[in-house]
C-alpha cells in the first residue's frame, strides 16, 4: 500500500517510465537538475530499500495525538533526545489493542516512508503495543491515587454553584483567547454579572506557583463598595499536550482548588483532557466556554421561565374569578327565590296555569255536551240539565282549588305575613328579638310593629 500524507491522504502521483525520477535535459557542460518531487522520490526509494527500516520496531512515549475526520490518528514518538512523526490509518487503528494516548510508552511496529508532498518522513504504524507508562503519566496516576485516598475528590465535598451570581472570578492568563471567550459568554448569557480576573501563567516553569497565588488573591477579593466576595471562580486555559497542562496536575494547585473558600469551576483543555484540578473542582467543564456557561444562568431561559410563570398565574387568576362569579350568581338566584315578592310571582304564574287548564277542560266538556244534545234531541232537557250541573260542580271545585292556592286568600282569612326590615320571612318566634322592628303584611295594607316579648310554641 502506498503511504499517505500526515494531514490528508491524496493518491500518489504517477511515476515516470524511468522509475520515478524526472530528469531535466542535460547539457554537455552542466549538472543534472532535479525537481523537488524527484528528490523526494529518490529519498523515498532509498528508504524503502533499507532492510533495517522495513519493517521497524520503535519504542517511545506518545505525544501530540490528533485524529482526522477520516479517522486517521497522527502522533509523535519521543524520547529524551528526539521525536518521530507517526501515522496510523483508520483500518489499522480500529484493529489496535489500544488507542494512541498522550503520555503512554509504546512499542510501535511499521515502516518508514516519505510523504512526498511535504517532504517529510514518518513511521506508518501497523501495530501498537504498550511498553509501560510514560513518566508524566506515571506521576499523574500516582498523585491521583494519593489525593483520591485523602478524599479530595469525594462528591460529598462538592459545593453547589450560586443560582444568581453577581461577581465571577476568573483565574487564567491575560493573553490568548480563553479570557475573551469567557467574557463573551458571560456577557451574552448574564450581563448583570461582573468579571474579576486574577492573572497567572498557565504553562511552563513556575506556572503552578502563579496559579496558587491567583487562587488565593481571588479568594481574598472583596467589592470596595459593599464588601461582597466573588460568588464563583473559574479556572481555565486552552487545550494542549499532557506536558502543556501539567501545571494543573500539580499537587499544590489541586489542594488550592479543593480548599478554596468559593465554589470553583475548572475548564482546562478540550473535552478529552482531564487534569487532577478538574477532579478537585466543584464542577468540571469540558472547555473554558462551557465553564462560563455553568457559572451564570441564561437570561433567555430565565425570561421564558418568568413568562411561563406569569401566564400560569394569570390563567389561575382568571379561573378563580370565573369560579367566584359563578358562585355569586348562584347565591344571588337562591336569595331571589326566597324573597316574598318572588314567591308571590311564582304563585301567580301557577294560578294562571291552573286557570288556563280549567278553562280548556270546561270548553271541552261543553263541546262534548253539545254533541250529545245534537244526537239526543229528545233527551235534550234532561241531558242539558245534567251536564250543566256537572260542569257547574266542576267549575266550583276548580275555583275552590284556585282560591286555596291563592296566598292573598290566606291573608283574607285573618292570617298575616311577618318579615324583617331586610325582607326575611319570620316563621318562628325564636327568629326575632325583643325590640326588633317587623313588618306585618295583611290582606289589605301592612303594619310596622316592634317585638315586646318572645314566646315559644308551648307558652
Amino acid at each position: 500500500m502506498e503511504p499517505r500524507g500526515l494531514w490528508d491522504d491524496p493518491p500518489p502521483p504517477p511515476e515516470s517510465p524511468d522509475g520515478g525520477v524526472t530528469r531535466e535535459p542535460e547539457t554537455p557542460s552542466g549538472p543534472t537538475v532535479l525537481s523537488v518531487g524527484a528528490v523526494n522520490r529518490i529519498v523515498r526509494d532509498s528508504l524503502r530499500r533499507q532492510p533495517r527500516l522495513n519493517p521497524l520496531w520503535v519504542e517511545g512515549e506518545i505525544g501530540n495525538v490528533s485524529v482526522s475526520a477520516a479517522g486517521h490518528a497522527y502522533f509523535t514518538l519521543k524520547d529524551e533526545k528526539a521525536q518521530l512523526r507517526c501515522v496510523v490509518f483508520r483500518e489499522e487503528r480500529l484493529a489496535l489493542p489500544l488507542e494512541p494516548r498522550t503520555g503512554i510508552r509504546v512499542v510501535a511496529q511499521g515502516r518508514i516512508d516519505v510523504f512526498e508532498q511535504q517532504g517529510a518522513y514518518q513511521l506508518y504504524v501497523e501495530s501498537l503495543q504498550p511498553a509501560g507508562v510514560g513518566d508524566l503519566a506515571q506521576r499523574y496516576e500516582a498523585l491521583k491515587a494519593q489525593l483520591q485516598a485523602e478524599g479530595l475528590f469525594d462528591s460529598s465535598r462538592k459545593r453547589p454553584l450560586p443560582e444568581w451570581p453577581r461577581t465571577v472570578g476568573v483565574v487564567t492568563s491575560l493573553s490568548g483567547a480563553v479570557l475573551h471567550d469567557i467574557r463573551r459568554v458571560i456577557a451574552r448569557r448574564w450581563p448583570l454579572a461582573r468579571v474579576i480576573v486574577s492573572a497567572c501563567k498557565v504553562q511552563g516553569q513556575g506556572a503552578e506557583r502563579t496559579i496558587v497565588r491567583a487562587l488565593r488573591r481571588i479568594g481574598r477579593w472583596t467589592d470596595p463598595e459593599d464588601g461582597r466576595a466573588v460568588d464563583v471562580v473559574i479556572v481555565a486555559r486552552g487545550g494542549g499536550s499532557l506536558e502543556d497542562l501539567w501545571a494543573f496536575n500539580d499537587e499544590a494547585v489541586v489542594r488550592a482548588i479543593a480548599t478554596h473558600p468559593r465554589p470553583v469551576i475548572v475548564g482546562v483543555g478540550h473535552e478529552t483532557d482531564v487534569t487532577l484540578s478538574e477532579f478537585a473542582a466543584d464542577r468540571r467543564a469540558a472547555t473554558p466556554s462551557v465553564a462560563a456557561e455553568l457559572a451564570v444562568p441564561d437570561r433567555t431561559a430565565q425570561h421564558q421561565r418568568l413568562r411561563a410563570l406569569h401566564d400560569a398565574l394569570a390563567s389561575s387568576a382568571r379561573r378563580r374569578v370565573h369560579t367566584t362569579r359563578a358562585a355569586l350568581t348562584a347565591e344571588r338566584r337562591a336569595l331571589e327565590t326566597f324573597r316574598p315578592g318572588a314567591y308571590l310571582t311564582m304563585q301567580r304564574e301557577t294560578l294562571g296555569l291552573l286557570l288556563d287548564r280549567a278553562t280548556r277542560a270546561l270548553g271541552g266538556r261543553l263541546t262534548t255536551g253539545r254533541a250529545v244534545i245534537d244526537r239526543s234531541g229528545d233527551r235534550l232537557p234532561g241531558l242539558l240539565g245534567a251536564h250543566t250541573a256537572a260542569a257547574r260542580a266542576e267549575l266550583t271545585r276548580n275555583a275552590a282549588e284556585l282560591e286555596a292556592l291563592n296566598p292573598f286568600a290566606t291573608l283574607e282569612r285573618g292570617y298575616a305575613l311577618v318579615r324583617t326590615p331586610d325582607g326575611r320571612v319570620v316563621t318562628e318566634s325564636r327568629e326575632t328579638a325583643v325590640g326588633e322592628a317587623l313588618e306585618v303584611r295583611l290582606s289589605a295594607g301592612a303594619l310596622d310593629v316592634s317585638v315586646e316579648a318572645v314566646r315559644d310554641s308551648g307558652s
